[in-house]
């Protein structure tokens, strides 16, 4: 059987047990190495060429921008995913821009989780406003449903990195009632923050005009 190779980096070892634990559940992945610095990072891409690095966006010798600058500079065939606690929307764009296949939360759903690695694997480079493949996606559509066409236009222009004062110049609505909508699509999708919101968005494949009024 040919294994997904797997490095973790990560400077808290709960994360990194965690993702393993995650990980080693799943017959097509193989966790080579474990490490909790840049530099061992580093050194368990050039031994082991990993399909997939996952690294702390925050670690021990600058982060996940020197690994990803490390691939880049290289032309290392590993495809990195950052792991946040929290991450600006622009930062989004930025990690992206900067060769990152996703960026994803700490709170992101297990199964998402899978998913998204399972793309990134395949090649797939997932920005801020893909979504995974239709056959991937029925875990996380059952929660959709419940969510207003109104909140899910909003969703979408999260998941695109646009700001709320940039939403609601575009559906035509005050700051303080993107605010309101945001706080109940947290509550209707159980996510805590944008970042989590804009991995949940990126993860549906129905197309959905943002610019579309009530």
């Amino acid at each position: 059987m040919d294994y997904i190779r797997v490095v973790i980096a990560h400077p808290h070892p709960v994360i990194v047990q965690g993702l393993s634990s995650v990980l080693e559940a799943q017959r097509e992945f193989k966790i080579v190495a474990r490490c909790a610095d840049v530099a061992s990072c580093i050194e368990a891409i050039r031994m082991f060429k990993p399909h997939i690095t996952i690294a702390g966006i925050s670690m021990p010798g600058i982060g996940g921008l020197e690994i990803l600058a490390f691939a880049n500079s290289e032309e290392v065939s590993t495809r990195v995913v950052l792991f946040a606690s929290a991450v600006e929307d622009r930062d989004l764009q930025t990690f992206a821009g900067a060769g990152a296949y996703a960026v994803l939360p700490h709170d992101v759903d297990l199964e998402i989780l899978i998913q998204v690695l399972r793309q990134v694997a395949s090649g797939r480079r997932l920005r801020p406003s893909d979504r995974l493949a239709p056959e991937e996606q029925g875990v996380v559509e059952k929660s959709v449903p419940t969510l207003t066409d109104r909140e899910r236009q909003i969703m979408r222009l999260v998941s695109e990195g646009l700001s709320n004062k940039e939403i609601g110049r575009r559906l035509n609505l005050t700051d303080g009632t993107i605010k309101v909508h945001l706080h109940h699509i947290f509550q209707k999708l159980e996510v805590s923050n944008r970042t989590a919101l804009a991995a949940f968005a990126m993860s549906q494949d129905d197309p959905f005009d943002s610019s579309v009024e009530d």
